[in-house]
Parts: structure tokens; C-alpha cells; sequence
């Protein structure tokens, strides 16, 4: 596809500052754009970078427009028009509303309008699948799972049973969605691990979009919730029961405990690991690698761990770390006079 620098400004009410009859063919980094790309500049720091970019034109802010020298588009956010103007430029293959024949669908499943489904793809009773959806190959669907409008599972993606799903939810190769949360109960009189079912399910809102490789557990007595808009990486852990409000976004290797409860609009960087039976409120920022083993009851950005040091450094800091207690009773006794 190849889109002028005055289309491309008007389909997206950008000024420009240029020749609009520039024709572009994509989109690349300041470093590596040819001289038919779009390229874009998100932060002042990268300003260095400008004088060498082959780009045919730039997506900036107004405040580094000055230090360009070739065509330009301002945005107030760069970043976010770089999302919007990169979706003209998206060649992921598009679904065709065909069904491969290799397909196995059980007659009782209700199949919506201009549905894909690809080779492999195994659909069982009770499944109804929603108008305009793509079901990659090898996907697996299972029984009383029901789906919204233009949903999209990527190659092999499991949905286990009773599993439902909003509408324009995107599932990427390999998550599984609605296995068995981690449920045991020790019994002492045979020493050995007894299962608790897991009878509950996984509602997923609209909106969605879940990375690959990430799991998400059904749940034990309560659906475990996912809320509309939530944005979640590759290989996350999700347990049973948990609930994740709307619009959160969750980084890829994070491991959420289960009936952990987490607020709307949260930003969780990638790492962290959330205990279970916790609350955490809305609006709340969670560094990468954080432990969270407290609920958090303010909207805020919150860290744990100690910052990247040399080795060496770090085996003479964590004696003193192991020593706190006691140096913090000794500071005390000091401040108050005691000699106890």
C-alpha cells in the first residue's frame, strides 16, 4: 500500500509541514527508515537521530519540529498517532470467511456470519461462535463456550469449557483460556493432595487482547473476571477468581495469584508477582519484578527489591540487610536511653 503525506494528514487530522504529494509504503525507526517510510520521533532524546533518518517524513510533537529538517507531521502524541497510522500499514493476514474442511465442528455448535475457521480447528457442543470471528488452526474450543462479534484466536489456542468472550477480543498463539485453577487440599489422614474442582468459568470482557503463551485459570466458586479494555502480555499467569478491572494493563511473566482482585486502569510492569487473596485499587503502577504481597489501597506507582548492582557490591549489602533488625532495636534503644 502506498498513501500521500496529504492523505495520511487528513485520515488522521495531523498538520504537515512538506510536500504532500510525498508517497510513503510503511513505517520504520528513525535509524533504519528507507526513503519511502514513515518514521517517528517519540521523545526529545532520540532528537540525535534527525539529521542522518533517510524517512520521507517524521511523526513528532511540535516542540521538536524545529530540529527537523525534512517533511514532518505533528501530533500531540507521537506514540499514539504511530498506533493509529500503523494499522493502514498492518499486513497481518486477514480472515476470509472460509471454513477449511479438515475442520471438526459438532453439529449442535451455532457458527455466526463470515466466520473463519481454520485447518485443525476442533469445536465442540454448545459452542456459539459470534458473527465475523477468525479461528486460527489447531484451535480448540470447548463445549457451552460462547464468543462476541469479530473476536480472533490465533493458531492454537485453547478454550476449555463454558469459557465466555466479549466481543472484538484477540487471542494470540498458545494462551490457554479456562484451565484448572490451582486448587488442592492437603489431607493428613492419607497424606497425599485431594483436587477441589474447579466449577466456576472465565468471563472475558470486550476489548480484550491476550499475549501468548498466557493462561488464565477458570474459576473455584466465582467466575474468574477479566473487564473490557484489558490489555494482557505473552506469558502471564492469571489464577483462579481473580478479577481485573477495566482498561488494566498486565506485562508479559507476571504471575497473579488466585481471588486477587485488581482495580481498573492499573499498569503492571513485567515480573511481578501478586499474592493471593489481595486487593489492589484503581490507578495503581506496579514496577517491573515488584512483589506485591499487600493489598494496595491508593492509587499510586509502587516498587519492591533492591536496584541493579555489582556482585560484589551486592554480597556485602545483603549482610548488612540480614542484620536491619537488630541495628534498628539498637537505634531505638539509643533514642529513647534504654540499655535493654
Amino acid at each position: 500500500m502506498k498513501l500521500t503525506l496529504g492523505q495520511i494528514s487528513d485520515q488522521f487530522d495531523l498538520p504537515l509541514y512538506g510536500d504532500a504529494s510525498i508517497e510513503v509504503s510503511g513505517i520504520a525507526s528513525l535509524q533504519d527508515a528507507r526513503s519511502d517510510q514513515l518514521t517517528f520521533l517519540f521523545s526529545s532524546g532520540y532528537r540525535k537521530y534527525l539529521p542522518t533518518t533517510r524517512a520521507a517524513c517524521v511523526v513528532l510533537a511540535e516542540a521538536d519540529r524545529p530540529a527537523c529538517s525534512s517533511a514532518c507531521l505533528v501530533a500531540e502524541s507521537p506514540r499514539l498517532a504511530w498506533a493509529r497510522i500503523a494499522t493502514v500499514f498492518d499486513d497481518t493476514p486477514k480472515p476470509n470467511g472460509k471454513h477449511h474442511p479438515s475442520a471438526i465442528v459438532d453439529p449442535a455448535a451455532r457458527i455466526g456470519a463470515g466466520v473463519t475457521i481454520g485447518a485443525n480447528v476442533v469445536i465442540e457442543a454448545g459452542v456459539k461462535i459470534g458473527d465475523g470471528s477468525a479461528i486460527g488452526a489447531g484451535v480448540f474450543v470447548g463445549e457451552g463456550t460462547v464468543t462476541g462479534n469479530d473476536v480472533r484466536l490465533f493458531a492454537n489456542v485453547s478454550v476449555y469449557h463454558g469459557v465466555r468472550l466479549g466481543n472484538r477480543v484477540t487471542v494470540h498463539s498458545g494462551a490457554v483460556l479456562g484451565a484448572d485453577g490451582f486448587g488442592f487440599e492437603f489431607d493428613a489422614s492419607d497424606g497425599t493432595f485431594v483436587k477441589i474442582p474447579q466449577t466456576a468459568g472465565l468471563v472475558i470482557g470486550d476489548d480484550v487482547e491476550i499475549g501468548a503463551g498466557t493462561t488464565i485459570d477458570r474459576g473455584a466458586l466465582n467466575d474468574t473476571q477479566i473487564g473490557d479494555g484489558v490489555k494482557i502480555d505473552n506469558q502471564v499467569q492469571i489464577g483462579h477468581n481473580t478479577r481485573v478491572g477495566h482498561h488494566t494493563v498486565i506485562s508479559g511473566c507476571t504471575a497473579i495469584a488466585g481471588s486477587t482482585t485488581i482495580g481498573s486502569y492499573c499498569l503492571i510492569g513485567g515480573g511481578v508477582g501478586i499474592v493471593d487473596n489481595i486487593m489492589i485499587a484503581d490507578q495503581v503502577e506496579i514496577t517491573a519484578m515488584s512483589l506485591v504481597s499487600q493489598s494496595i489501597t491508593k492509587g499510586g506507582r509502587y516498587s519492591s527489591g533492591t536496584g541493579l548492582m555489582p556482585g560484589a557490591d551486592w554480597k556485602r549489602n545483603i549482610v548488612v540487610f540480614k542484620q536491619l533488625s537488630g541495628l534498628l532495636r539498637r537505634v531505638r534503644r539509643l533514642e529513647t536511653g534504654s540499655r535493654e
